[in-house]
């Protein structure tokens, strides 16, 4: 897989790099500590004859300095983050490679969604503010969507905890299948709810995802049957799904529970074996060797031993939207990302650099941080939602890319 970055020149270097618990307060402060320093040390020789002059000069050099390109950006409120596992530079909106032919108007609806969420929530990070200032922004006009990013936010470039600014860009999205509420010739594959018994009581663990199936133990837990085992395996990795119906109805199903067992990769269980090369091990190359080895098919899903259950989502969901994230709002094809929570705020927005997936071609856009996955750890480091249906699943299924990310954060 093509892993090289965009091609794009990097960001600016800038002389002062902060953590987001750091204030504009306490950068003008250790400024001013150190041009009182040079003040004192010139007039040391200075006669008292002169000490009105010299009251003066200090007047001077405690005057505030002027906030410079490198500065923290001023704020009413003062926004404040700090992260255990990533380190943020300060960085010029001209830094951000592409920002200028970004089509800011598809991302726009994505970010009215955060803001819905984030007005919610107690946060370090000073949301409402600049969430109260959306509805005087023109959402078609991706001229006036950029005046508004650059007016009210400021761009931190991410960096990893070893210091590096890269880091990996996977993809995902959310399956559709054709399905049916019942068992038929056609649709033999069971999609289960979580177990009735399980509410009051819970093994922990529970049974492995062989003991589920061999036991009988979820015989009338059924939600949906569909036609691909294989098919099915990937929408619990992906925890959500849409099932079209032979009626036309869609059944939206959501993340309902786990076994508590841990995941094993069954891709990782091919290339041990050999049954794959590292360039199959993808969706794509998963579902060709199931079809060429159909008696293995269980033997292959049993070696990731969770299992996940679902539920159906309220009849009023539309179809249309994406299955709701970790904000709770619903996913954007192509304007949302998952992030790991320790590294940066759930919510914001954050601008990404890579390429699309077995290509070299430039990915560079502006990307809401709406969900999160025990996989995605990291600083720079993100899941990129490509949207539903069959071809989103080919793009994320290739997605392994290298990446850059700056997280915008309000001024």
């Amino acid at each position: 897989m093509n892993k090289s970055s965009a091609s794009a020149r990097p960001a600016s270097k800038t002389n002062i790099s902060i953590g987001y618990s750091s204030s504009k307060l306490a950068i003008m402060i250790s400024m001013f500590r150190l041009k009182a320093m040079q003040c004192v040390g010139v007039k040391k020789t200075v006669l008292s004859v002169f000490l009105l002059a010299v009251a003066a000069l200090i007047l001077g050099c405690t005057t505030p300095p002027t906030r410079g390109p490198a500065s923290r950006p001023s704020s009413a409120n003062g926004s404040a983050y700090s992260s255990s596992k990533a380190s943020f530079t300060l960085a010029s909106w001209q830094d951000l490679p592409g920002w200028q032919d970004d089509d800011l108007s598809q991302a726009w609806p994505a970010w009215l969604k955060s803001c819905d969420a984030l007005r919610k929530r107690s946060s370090e990070v000073n949301w409402r503010t600049v969430c109260s200032q959306v509805d005087s922004v023109n959402g078609n006009s991706t001229t006036a969507i950029r005046r508004y990013f650059e007016a009210h936010f400021q761009v931190y470039e991410v960096r990893n905890s070893s210091g590096s600014n890269t880091g990996l860009i996977t993809g995902y999205y959310e399956p559709v299948m054709n399905g049916s509420l019942v068992r038929t010739a056609s649709y033999t594959v069971p999609l289960y709810r979580y177990p009735s018994a399980w509410k009051n009581t819970k093994p922990n663990p529970g049974p492995t995802r062989a003991q589920l199936i061999s036991s009988g133990m979820l015989t009338g837990s059924e939600i949906a049957w569909v036609q691909d085992p294989v098919a099915a395996a990937f929408m619990q990795i992906q925890g959500s799904g849409k099932i079209r119906l032979e009626d036309g109805r869609v059944l939206r199903l959501g993340f309902a529970g786990t076994n508590d067992q841990p995941f094993k990769s069954f891709a990782q269980w091919l290339l041990d074996r050999k049954e794959i090369t590292r360039g199959e091990a993808t969706m794509q190359g998963i579902s060709n060797w199931a079809k060429q080895h159909p008696s293995r098919v269980d033997e292959m899903l049993n070696a990731n031993p969770r299992f996940v259950f679902f539920k159906e989502l309220p009849g009023n969901v539309s179809a249309e939207l994406g299955p709701n994230g970790a904000l709770g709002v619903p996913l954007t094809a192509e304007r949302s990302i998952a992030i790991d929570l320790q590294a940066m705020p759930l919510g914001a927005p954050v601008f990404i650099l890579t390429t699309k997936p077995l290509s070299s071609q430039p990915l560079q856009k502006l990307v809401m941080a709406q969900d999160t996955g025990k996989a995605i750890v990291g600083g720079v480091r993100a899941d990129y939602y490509w949207g539903s249906g069959e071809s989103a699943a080919e793009m994320a299924g290739r997605m392994k890319q290298n990446g850059r990310m700056w997280l915008l954060l309000p001024r």
